[in-house]
């Protein structure tokens, strides 16, 4: 049996309502706010034939964990979990324009949801992320998403380096990023399919992880910090593939 979550906040919400309605369980509006964009999001709700409860905005600061709610949440059933097994799938289905995103070791929720939402906006086939020692979909990340987690498959998988190599068998070029790494993001083509690998904060990507990768790249860094926050980086490189991609 699927597992409820809470999703809080208007493109959260929207999103849900939008791509994935059938997962919808029960709506939460506070009665403390009645202005046209929450209103709005409610008719939708009740078309749906879905009954929504007014609340106070203290319980829904108690749904939230006290998140920016920003007036509604909903409980939902969980999406089915992708793992490694539905990599092949996504392969085929994207073809040559397979673009993944793996990230090696993030642990900030707030990242993980700032990078999905990129994603989203990047057109990217999937994000792969290791099972341990990462960030998960909660509801912070999807708050942070934006929506972009009920959009953009999330695959969690238990050996991230042999995933590696199975997008390698998909005919998938795997790239990592790596501050001593000789190439520029901007010297690479990513014309074909391709798995952008980002590592955790501070640390990098881990040791086997970075051995799996066909190639590295760097992002050049021209003033007196040495490396910027995952999420920028990861906005960097997936908007050269953008780039090149549509040109």
């Amino acid at each position: 049996m699927s597992k409820k979550i809470t999703i809080f906040g208007m493109h959260s919400v929207r999103a849900i309502l939008e791509q994935h309605p059938e997962r919808l369980v029960e709506v939460f509006a506070t009665r403390e706010r009645q202005d046209k964009p929450l209103q709005d999001l409610v008719s939708q709700a009740q078309r749906l034939g879905l009954r929504v409860q007014f609340v106070p905005k203290a319980t829904l600061d108690k749904k939230a964990d006290n998140g920016n709610h920003q007036g509604i949440a909903i409980t939902a059933l969980e999406a089915p979990q992708l793992t490694e097994n539905d990599l092949d799938a996504l392969c085929a289905k994207a073809g040559k324009a397979a673009l993944f995103l793996v990230l090696d070791g993030v642990t900030d929720p707030h990242n993980l949801g700032a990078c999905l939402r990129t994603a989203d906006a990047a057109g990217v086939t999937a994000v792969i992320a290791p099972k341990d020692k990462s960030a998960s979909l909660n509801p912070t990340v999807r708050k942070v998403a934006s929506g972009a987690a009920e959009t953009v498959p999330f695959v969690q998988v238990t050996n991230l380096a042999r995933t590696l190599r199975q997008l390698q068998e998909n005919q998938v070029w795997v790239i990592g990023t790596a501050g001593e790494a000789n190439d520029s993001v901007y010297q690479v083509d990513y014309t074909g399919p391709v798995a952008i690998v980002m590592g955790a904060e501070g640390d990098g990507m881990r040791r086997l992880t970075r051995e799996t990768c066909d190639q590295l790249i760097k992002i050049p860094l021209l003033g007196s910090v040495s490396s910027l926050n995952v999420s920028v980086a990861t906005g960097v490189c997936l908007y050269e593939v953008v780039r090149q991609r549509h040109v």
